[in-house]
C-alpha cells in the first residue's frame, strides 16, 4: 500500500539530495549521510518533500510541528469551504403572507447555521417590467432577519428573477427555541407595521370623509 506520508529520516533511501535548509535556504547536493547528521545536530528531521526529483529533494523541518501546521490548515480549508456553501431560497411576487413566514423560517435556519442565503423572487409576465415590488419585498425580508444576517448583495434584478444574498452574521445561534422566539419577534414586529399602516390608512379615509361632508354641507348652506 502506497503512503501519503513523505519518507523521513532514516527511511529516505537514496545516496544524495538536494537540501533545503530550515529557513528555506539551498544548501545544495550533499550525501544523504551528512544531510541526517545536519538534522540531527539542529534536533530536525530531514523530510523528503520531492521525491521525484533528480536527485530528491529534502529539507530540514521539526517533522511534528509540520504535521500538527498542515492539520490547521487542512482544517481551516474545510471550515472554509463549508462557510461559502450558500442556501436559496425561491419564490414568486404575489406571495400570501403565511408562505412569507414560512420562506422566512427557513431563511433563518440558515443564517442560524452559518450559510449564506441566496433568495430569488421569480418575477411573471407585467412583473419583470416593474421590479421595484421584488426589490422592496426582499428588503423586507432582510430587515426581518437582521438579527441573523445582513445583504452582502443587494437586490437586483437579473433576466426574470430578482436577486439578493444575505451573510450571517455574530455568533450561530444554536438552539431551536432561540430560532423560534427570535422568528416570533420579527413576526409580532411585521404585524405591528402592518397594523400601523392599516390605521394610518383608516384615519385617513375618515379625514377624507369628514372633509367631503364639510364640503358638501358647506355647499347646502350657500343654497
Amino acid at each position: 500500500m502506497i503512503s501519503d506520508e513523505p519518507r523521513i529520516n532514516d527511511d529516505i533511501r537514496v545516496s544524495q539530495v538536494r537540501l533545503i535548509g530550515p529557513n528555506g535556504e539551498q544548501v545544495g547536493i550533499i550525501a544523504t549521510s551528512v544531510a541526517l547528521n545536519l538534522a540531527k545536530e539542529a534536533n530536525l528531521d530531514l523530510v523528503e518533500v520531492a521525491p521525484k526529483a533528480k536527485p530528491p529533494v529534502a529539507k530540514l523541518i521539526d517533522y511534528g510541528k509540520f504535521k500538527y501546521n498542515e492539520k490547521i490548515k487542512a482544517r481551516e480549508a474545510r471550515r472554509n469551504q463549508s462557510m461559502s456553501e450558500i442556501k436559496e431560497i425561491r419564490f414568486r411576487l404575489k406571495i400570501d403572507d403565511h408562505d412569507f413566514e414560512v420562506k422566512e423560517g427557513h431563511v433563518r435556519r440558515f443564517l442560524s447555521a452559518g450559510d449564506k442565503v441566496k433568495v430569488t423572487i421569480m418575477l411573471r409576465g407585467r412583473e419583470q417590467s416593474r421590479p421595484i415590488g421584488g426589490v422592496e419585498l426582499l428588503r423586507k425580508l432582510a430587515d426581518d432577519v437582521a438579527d441573523l444576517g445582513s445583504i452582502e448583495f443587494a437586490p437586483k434584478q437579473e433576466g426574470r428573477n430578482i436577486i439578493m444574498t444575505l451573510s450571517p452574521k455574530g455568533k450561530k445561534v444554536h438552539t431551536q427555541s432561540e430560532q423560534r422566539r427570535r422568528g416570533g419577534q420579527a413576526r409580532a414586529e411585521r404585524k405591528a407595521r402592518q397594523a400601523a399602516h392599516l390605521a394610518a390608512k383608516a384615519d385617513d379615509n375618515t379625514s377624507h370623509k369628514q372633509m367631503k361632508s364639510k364640503e358638501g354641507s358647506n355647499a347646502e348652506d350657500e343654497k
